[in-house]
């Protein structure tokens, strides 16, 4: 992401994602009130360790954690007014992203909420793919619009001698079934360890949100509206190539480590692990779903989150030029929508530690 607060920066430009985790506030807060047993050992203390893993920058990853705090103090509140003793409680918030992520930012901008509110924030840089914490440390963990990232680009899909070449693509469109197959696999590798991770980190009680994006069963990436976007911004790479303005064989072995999974097969993988009871999985309606996004809004939002991939591959001073070759070319070619048929869908998952599990 693009840190800072620039006109291009992550901060300026996730409204898109604000409108997601705004979505389900409510949902959220009723999950939690419903599924958190303050009866279950180390639940019933006056410290809570929360996570948001993949936070990046901004008042996202902030709103997100204040509702759960609240949750949980006004969970307290009631078992009080049941007769239960009250403590009074105090938070530890660990704020996780990669290590190049724009932790300076991130905590110049930290509401007095997190200062007024006994909340004690850090940082933790680190992929979370792998364990971040102690065994058995977190109550409750949280991830928003971040499992889409991939650890790392597919093998072979940038390697012209495989029947896997994803040729004059960025990233898996689920036309080309070698392509999507080795997406699938490294998804499954990865997501099998993010949910391994948080199983030895979480507390048995504990709660595990998440929020995403994926494609319904049937639907093919490059008839949504994002898979049009990221068609449309390989093609611009292939121009400059064909300019000279980037090398060839630079684009040949570039692939964005994006991945829309299908439902059935994220469904299959938390599934496949074992260590979690599935409490609520299911779909979403996002805010802006049916609204008229304007080609401009949606390249700013991706500009802002794939910004560092690209220069990291190509080099710098290159971004300017494929987005202005994005917009004429969205001009020319009419809206992104007009060539999308059919939708990706957000999805809500409380997970819970199962206790019979050491």
């Amino acid at each position: 992401m693009i840190g800072g607060d620039g006109p291009h920066s992550y901060l300026r430009n996730s409204t898109y994602q604000k409108a997601a985790i705004e979505s389900v506030r409510a949902k959220t807060k009723e999950a939690i009130l419903a599924k958190l047993n303050l009866q279950t050992p180390k639940f019933d203390l006056n410290l809570y360790k929360i996570a948001d893993f993949g936070c990046s920058v901004g008042s996202n990853t902030f709103d997100a954690v204040q509702n759960i705090v609240e949750t949980v103090k006004l969970k307290h509140q009631r078992e009080k007014s049941k007769g239960k003793n009250q403590t009074h409680l105090e938070f530890q918030i660990f704020f996780n992203d990669q290590s190049n992520n724009d932790f300076n930012t991130l905590f110049k901008t930290l509401p007095p909420y997190y200062l007024d509110h006994q909340i004690f924030a850090c940082g933790v840089p680190g992929s979370f793919y792998r364990r971040l914490f102690p065994k058995k440390s977190l109550h409750i963990g949280h991830a928003s619009n971040a499992l889409v990232w991939l650890s790392t680009t597919p093998k072979d899909i940038c390697n012209r001698n495989t029947q896997a070449w994803n040729k004059n693509n960025i990233l898996c469109t689920n036309l080309v079934d070698e392509v999507e197959k080795a997406y699938k696999k490294q998804f499954k590798k990865d997501m099998g360890a993010f949910i391994e991770a948080r199983a030895q980190e979480l507390l048995p009680g504990g709660l595990m949100i998440i929020l995403g994006l994926c494609l319904p069963d049937g639907v093919q990436m490059i008839r949504t509206w994002k898979g049009v976007f990221y068609d449309m911004i390989g093609d611009c790479l292939i121009d400059m190539a064909e300019s000279g303005i980037i090398k060839e064989e630079k684009l040949e072995s570039f692939n964005l480590p994006l991945y829309f999974p299908r439902f059935s097969e994220l469904k299959e993988v938390i599934e496949l692990n074992g260590c979690f009871s599935v409490e609520i999985m299911e779909e979403v309606k996002h805010p802006m779903e049916d609204m008229p996004l304007s080609d401009g809004f949606i390249a700013s939002m991706h500009r802002a989150a794939i910004h560092g991939v690209i220069e990291e591959h190509f080099g710098g001073g290159i971004i300017d030029e494929l987005f202005d070759r994005f917009s004429k070319k969205s001009t020319r070619d009419h809206s992104i929508y007009s060539k999308a048929s059919q939708k990706d869908m957000q999805y809500f998952i409380l997970l819970k530690r199962k206790i019979d599990r050491l």
